[in-house]
């Protein structure tokens, strides 16, 4: 167990180390940012003074190193746009997005992996093959057409819902919050299901696909030739077997909701770290996109890693020792 988290975390920090890398290599190509930041009747003296006080005249290794070593402090730098730390607008923009991916994961699983059970056992039922024609839609659908469908029927037509923004938030110490008001609470529910279908459709297909496979093998014959219920049958082993893949998934698709959120976050006008990005994108403000770049990988390296820990949780067999080169992974 114990080798086995120390080679997660060095994989771990080779991983951040190849994105810092990428992220750094974005200052060298995209412009020289010396240009963004000065007026345009600036003299040579004042870009030059600028440039060293940047430290854009030393060497390559050593701007990585410093880049890299500032990176880990959390110190990205100033945004070229807004003249502030990239550091600040993240964690202004963090809780939104946050709030957001995480509502959406809860409710893709828990719409989702019931939804799945439900089809794989009842797999010839009409409900069953309705559910799976109509999943078809989350699955085919572009993000950004769901959202202004949901927008034109519950806010337009219907008027039940804001249309954008994140209503009354609520301020805790450095946090803000969706949660804790109801004009806020009304505002996530529709980027919240707009983001949370596609995943949903897919944990329900991942789970009917795990639990026919599962319901097919030798063990579950034997368990139902020793007269067992087929409720202990269904849940206590069929499930329980295709927890492993479905928690990769999971795990890897709230990474994934925090990462693509952009798509969402612009049709909603949602004020999260994606919209920042974009924004950053349309000016060419290369600190919040390296920034963005190298926190979106660290959510997928903790996220990941967090993922391998529960194997050992739900899976016994994989808390066997296992000689060197040969555990799971």
């Amino acid at each position: 167990m114990i080798a086995f988290l120390v080679r997660r975390l060095l994989q771990a920090i080779a991983v951040m180390a190849v994105v810092a890398l990428c992220a750094f290599f974005m200052f060298q190509f995209v412009g020289d940012p010396v240009n963004q930041m000065v007026a345009e009747d600036a003299t040579a003296e004042d870009r030059e003074y600028l440039r060293e006080q940047l430290g854009l005249n030393d060497p390559i290794p050593v701007q990585f190193a410093n880049f890299a070593l500032n990176a880990a402090r959390g110190n990205y730098g100033v945004s070229y746009q807004h003249k502030r730390p990239v550091s600040a607008l993240i964690l202004e923009r963090m809780p939104a997005t946050l709030e957001l991916a995480v509502t959406a994961a809860i409710m893709a699983a828990l719409l989702g992996v019931p939804m799945g059970v439900y089809t794989g056992l009842r797999r010839h039922g009409f409900m069953s093959k309705l559910v799976m024609t109509l999943s078809l839609i989350g699955i085919s659908l572009p993000t950004f057409l769901i959202g202004i469908l949901l927008i034109y029927l519950f806010a337009v037509i219907l008027g039940w819902l804001p249309s954008f923004g994140r209503g009354d938030v609520i301020k805790m110490g450095a946090w803000e919050s969706n949660f804790l008001s109801v004009s806020g609470l009304k505002s996530i529910i529709l980027p919240a299901n707009t983001l949370a279908l596609f995943q949903m459709t897919f944990i329900m297909r991942l789970i009917r696909s795990e639990m026919l496979e599962v319901l097919r093998t030798d063990f579950i014959k034997f368990a139902r030739a020793r007269g067992l219920p087929n409720r202990a049958i269904n849940y206590g082993h069929a499930l329980k077997n295709t927890l492993v893949p479905v928690i990769t998934i999971i795990g890897l698709q709230l990474g994934s909701l925090i990462a693509f959120a952009i798509i969402t976050e612009t049709v909603f006008q949602w004020p999260g770290m994606g919209q920042l990005f974009l924004q950053a994108v349309q000016v060419v403000d290369i600190p919040i996109m390296s920034a963005y770049l190298i926190l979106i990988a660290f959510f997928f390296v903790v996220i990941n890693l967090i993922v391998d820990m529960l194997y050992y949780v739900v899976d016994p067999r994989l808390r066997v020792d296992q000689p060197a080169g040969g555990g799971h992974g």
